[in-house]
Parts: C-alpha cells; sequence; structure tokens
C-alpha cells in the first residue's frame, strides 16, 4: 500500500502509527511525501492562502489519479467538504483535542505586553479576551522549528496542540488552556478511495466514539461556515451522552456566541446540524459575516 503524507515531523510520526497498524495485520506500505500548498507557504499565516484545505489538496490529488492508496492527516485540515469519490476510512482513537501554553510561565504570570505566538485565529480571540494586554505575533513552522524560536526569545509563550507535544514526546514546561479546541483537533484521520482494497483494509482501526465525536463537530462547523478564518471553537466528547460545547468570537475576543448542551448519540447527526442553526441564529452569522469583512478588508 502506498501512503501519501506531508513531510512534517509531526505528519511522519502520525503516518508511521498507521503504518505499524497495517504492518500487525501484515501488509506492507510504502510512504509517498507530498508538499502542500500549507507547506509550500509556511513563513505565511494560514489565513491568507487561498482556498481550501491547503494541507491536503495535492494528497487528494494523488490519491484520486491513483498514485497513493491512503493517506494521514490531522483530521482538523480535512474541510467539511470533500471530493465524492474519498471517503474518511478510519478516524484513530482521539489523543488529547486541548491547547498548552509552552512557556516558563503560567497564562496569568505572563508579564503585561508578553509576546505570545501563534498563527491561529481562534486562539488568538481566546487569549485576547482572557487577556487583552498580551501581544499576539504570528508563528509557523514545523514543532521543532516553533520551539526554537520560543528558545530563542523571538516569543515569552507559545501556544501548541497537546496532541502534537504527546505524539512526539516532547517534555516542556506548558499549562493546558481552557480553550475550546479546533473542531476534530487531536484526531488523526485517513482517506482512502471509495470502494477500494485499501478503504477494506483501513477501515478495520476506525475507533467508534471518536468518529462520532468529529462528525459532531465536523457537522456543526458545516452549518456555521466561515473556514478557518473565523475565531470558533468546537468540542464533542461521547459517552452515554455527548456533552457537545461550540462558540464563535469576534477576532478580538470582546465577543463570543456560545452554545453547551448535552445530545444523544442516537440522533447524533440532526442534533448537531440543530446546534449549528441554533449559533447561527443567536448571532453567529452575523458575528461570522463581520469577522470575515474585517480580515479580507
Amino acid at each position: 500500500m502506498i501512503i501519501g503524507s506531508r513531510g512534517s515531523a509531526l505528519a511522519l510520526v502520525q503516518t508511521e502509527l498507521v503504518r505499524a497498524l497495517l504492518r500487525k495485520k501484515g501488509v506492507t506500505s510504502e510512504l509517498r511525501i507530498v508538499k502542500t500548498t500549507g507547506d509550500t507557504f509556511a513563513d505565511r499565516p494560514l489565513r491568507e492562502l487561498s482556498g481550501v484545505g491547503v494541507f491536503v489538496r495535492e494528497i487528494d490529488e494523488l490519491m484520486l489519479s491513483g498514485e497513493i492508496d491512503a493517506a494521514v492527516h490531522s483530521m482538523k485540515d480535512i474541510p467539511t467538504e470533500r471530493p465524492k469519490e474519498l471517503i474518511i476510512a478510519a478516524v484513530l482513537r482521539r489523543s488529547s483535542p486541548y491547547d498548552a501554553l509552552v512557556s516558563d510561565y503560567k497564562l496569568d504570570e505572563l508579564p503585561r505586553g508578553a509576546i505570545v505566538g501563534t498563527s491561529s485565529m481562534r486562539r488568538r480571540a481566546q487569549l485576547l479576551r482572557l487577556r487583552s494586554d498580551l501581544i499576539i505575533q504570528d508563528i509557523r513552522g514545523n514543532v521543532d522549528t516553533r520551539l526554537r524560536k520560543l528558545r530563542q526569545g523571538d516569543y515569552d509563550a507559545i501556544i501548541m496542540a497537546e496532541a502534537a507535544l504527546e505524539r512526539m514526546n516532547i517534555v516542556v514546561e506548558a499549562e493546558r488552556l481552557p480553550f475550546l479546541p479546533s473542531a476534530n483537533q487531536g484526531t488523526i484521520a485517513v482517506v482512502t478511495k471509495k470502494g477500494t482494497e485499501a478503504e477494506e483494509c483501513i477501515r478495520v482501526f476506525d475507533h467508534r466514539p471518536s468518529r462520532v465525536e468529529t462528525e459532531v463537530e465536523r457537522t456543526i462547523l458545516k452549518a456555521l461556515g466561515g473556514g478557518c478564518i473565523v475565531p470558533m471553537g468546537i468540542l464533542a466528547q461521547a459517552n452515554d451522552e455527548i456533552a457537545v460545547q461550540a462558540e464563535v468570537l469576534s477576532p478580538d475576543g470582546d465577543r463570543c456566541i456560545s452554545i453547551k448542551r448535552s445530545i444523544q448519540v442516537s440522533n447524533y447527526k440532526s442534533a448537531a446540524v440543530e446546534i449549528g442553526t441554533d449559533l447561527k441564529n443567536k448571532g453567529g452569522a452575523e458575528l461570522i459575516e463581520e469577522t470575515i469583512k474585517r480580515i479580507r478588508g
């Protein structure tokens, strides 16, 4: 099986997790590294890149042309609108969905005017909501690059996904932040073409509770619209019921519209649509439209 992946250290670690699962089934695999639009323009904030799926588009094209059989992605990078020939064949067991502040300081200990690195509009808005005195500056690059920039003093703190630190076995001073994460954060997805041998082989790795959580989050995200340039946090946690939290913020964090609700597993898809619709009707749609206009000038 030929497996496509981005070439970042984190992407390769995640892809190796899938290859190890395949080896246990007696399936050999070959790795094909693909440079995506998001990798090519790694020095620019994601909100400035045109189109959707900047970390998956080129990999999708290789799969559609038959050059690769499967692809491993951070699921939060996969757009909600997908080519009809492709399918998320497996969602692996979710790791931590939360954000971490990597710094010698705790969030409430950061000096006034401290510089915090993040290119996420969501993290920026959530951080400013708690500490409007901080200076937020963009930061791009792989995990090692970001940590190096922190160590050399370019930033007083940076925000990273806990899952990335855990998967790469990086031990640093870090504080879990009280933020709602991006939809699907902490989740690895394996994509294949529909109706192929690869799909049949991969789907046995699917973790049902994680799939349910990610589908709830993606359904809400799709209902809301706005894409990655709008600050939105969505988290679903599946047990006997599914606890759902979702919010839309203004870029400066001054305004926030949120919903917190428990839904049943039996009708989670329709319930997720209802949550997304309710959030829009509470003022989320106006806030999203205003934010898009503000960012695009």
